[in-house]
């Protein structure tokens, strides 16, 4: 996927919209543990190959609303289940039985362990909040506002579109833009001038599908080439490197590309 040159930076943007898991927290990791331990099971339960592995998550699951998620992956091992009712308990065999297991698996995971931000992104946040810059969290988890009130940086964003919201105002969810076009706006900001920071795929074409001033990428194991085929104009290993100092970076070619 090709893109025009970006039409905007850190030092003249008006919003940047920020992914949370994997962006400004860990939680990545622990979705992926909790996503592991369900799969494993349900494979395990209809007799599934191959076995669960940490790719079937980047393929099927990462950025995505957890019962699409959920729907996808099955569907990758010839699995069908009825999609139920967002209601249905953890142990329904279905897709949001299966989703809602998983909810249930990180939820614990989250209460005994808590979480800590990047340390990288916390700085580069509270530097475009000196530059009163608005800031949003963009996210497809319906544990957005419990993550980040766990990590303490609830207070640092002015708008929060997740997939509560999403749910709320029929938004629909990445890899489309709708999310982070929603999320601009709440902020009263053009989508030219805004910018999207993000480690999944399907959140990078979400960016660029909406035409977005421009599109970061963190590489948190997706890898570089991924990203930028999707449509990403910057990727970086850690969210410090784009410090006010690096900032100059943004209006080059990246010579990773």
């Amino acid at each position: 996927m090709t893109r025009d040159e970006p039409t905007t930076g850190l030092a003249d943007c008006a919003s940047v919209l920020f992914d949370l898991d994997g962006v400004l927290t860990p939680t990545a990791e622990i979705h992926m543990l909790a996503w592991r331990s369900v799969f494993e099971a349900e494979l395990a339960r209809h007799d599934a190959s191959p076995a669960y592995s940490d790719d079937d998550y980047f393929a099927y699951v990462d950025g995505k609303p957890r019962y699409e998620g959920v729907a996808s992956m099955l569907a990758s091992r010839g699995i069908e289940l009825p999609w139920g009712d967002p209601s249905d308990a953890g142990d329904a065999e279905t897709v949001c039985g299966v989703g809602n297991r998983k909810n249930d698996v990180f939820s614990g995971i989250l209460e005994r362990d808590g979480v800590q931000p990047y340390p990288g992104s916390l700085r580069l946040v509270d530097s475009l909040r000196q530059r009163g810059i608005p800031l949003a969290v963009v996210s497809s988890s319906k544990n957005a506002r419990a993550v980040l009130a766990a990590a303490g940086i609830a207070d640092r964003f002015d708008t929060v579109v997740d997939g509560l919201t999403a749910v709320e105002e029929g938004i629909p969810g990445k890899p489309a833009p709708d999310m982070f076009i929603a999320a601009a706006d709440k902020l009263g900001a053009a989508v030219a001038d805004s910018i999207v920071v993000e480690d999944a795929v399907s959140g990078v074409a979400a960016g660029a599908a909406g035409d977005f001033g421009l599109v970061i990428a963190v590489d948190r194991g997706v890898g570089a080439e991924a990203l930028y085929a999707v449509g990403a104009d910057v990727v970086v290993n850690d969210l410090a490197e784009l410090l006010p100092t690096e900032e100059p970076a943004l209006d080059q070619e990246n010579n990773d590309r």
